[in-house]
């Protein structure tokens, strides 16, 4: 029991010196992603590479097996596609190709005839057209979508609680999760879907839950010291989060014949919830810590 007793303690000791100093580097970090998607959005006047169903044009997937070198060669004669291979993961079994450009059919399609030797059918082969004016349209729509949400969070969430720091502490966190997913999809250059844009909304929720179960245990509870229901709320939180990592992460890694648009949704929530880690219990711990320490609670 005394060993315990002084565990808590050392636990509290170390805490309470360095809580501050753990706020600086996901602020950093997020100082980092807004500046890239900064600079991305001077170069492209976009936050994020649009695929044909978002910027309008032709998807083609094909089942057939294409060699690396005529997938170069698509490359090369469409330099406005995005050509990517679905493989198996675990046994590396071909699945399809899905081939991106802004060309209608009629004139993508004989292209990539030419280039690969057989005709494209009903059954090696699906073809896609969606017209500009429409994606665009659907685009701004989805955009329009996640801002009210976001707002919409953000009134219930000073309803919540009625007190300005611990409100924006809890809405500064779910904003670095998505400025994070954002900019590692830009990264790894993934041309995002309808479904992905999609997964921003749900990201939205999936951010609040814990920062929600942080604020109410440690302003709203009076069991414990401080430190006591952060750590408390910690081992609460951080299973809910690994919970759902383990359900997206195998969904995207695991499960073949997937539509690529899923994939994007496990990809953006899996990225997005570990964001939700480090702004979570590093950033908004520590201004919950900050503001209790400031405002005298115990």
């Amino acid at each position: 029991m005394e060993d315990n007793k002084h565990q808590q303690t050392h636990k509290k000791h170390w805490y309470d010196r360095y809580y501050k100093l753990i706020l600086l580097p996901p602020i950093l970090l997020l100082v980092v992603c807004l500046v890239y998607l900064g600079i991305f959005y001077a170069n492209h006047n976009d936050l994020i590479y649009k695929d044909a169903s978002l910027s309008g044009g032709t998807t083609i997937t094909i089942s057939e097996k294409i060699d690396s070198n005529l997938i170069e060669q698509i490359k090369q004669k469409m330099p406005d596609s995005y050509v990517r291979e679905i493989n198996d993961l675990a046994s590396g079994e071909h699945i399809a190709v899905i081939i991106d450009t802004s060309l209608p059919p009629e004139e993508a399609q004989p292209i990539i005839e030419e280039i690969i030797g057989f005709k494209l059918t009903s059954l090696n082969s699906s073809i896609e057209f969606t017209g500009p004016s429409l994606s665009n349209n659907f685009y701004k729509q989805l955009i329009i979508a996640i801002i009210i949400s976001f707002v919409l969070m953000s009134f219930v969430i000073f309803f919540l609680f009625r007190t300005f720091i611990p409100s924006i502490a809890v809405i500064f966190a779910a904003f670095a999760d998505i400025v994070f997913a954002l900019t590692f999809v830009n990264i790894f250059e993934i041309k995002l879907s309808a479904a992905g844009i999609a997964a921003f909304l749900m990201l939205i929720g999936y951010s609040v839950d814990t920062d929600i179960l942080l604020t109410t245990r440690v302003l709203k509870k009076s069991e414990g010291s401080v430190n006591e229901r952060i750590f408390g709320a910690f081992k609460t939180g951080i299973f809910m989060t690994i919970t759902g990592l383990l359900a997206v992460l195998p969904a995207f890694f695991v499960i073949t014949g997937l539509p690529d648009s899923f994939r994007q949704i496990f990809l953006i929530l899996a990225v997005g919830l570990s964001a939700d880690i480090v702004n979570t219990w590093l950033t908004n711990a520590s201004i919950i810590k900050w503001y209790a320490d400031a405002k005298g609670i115990k």
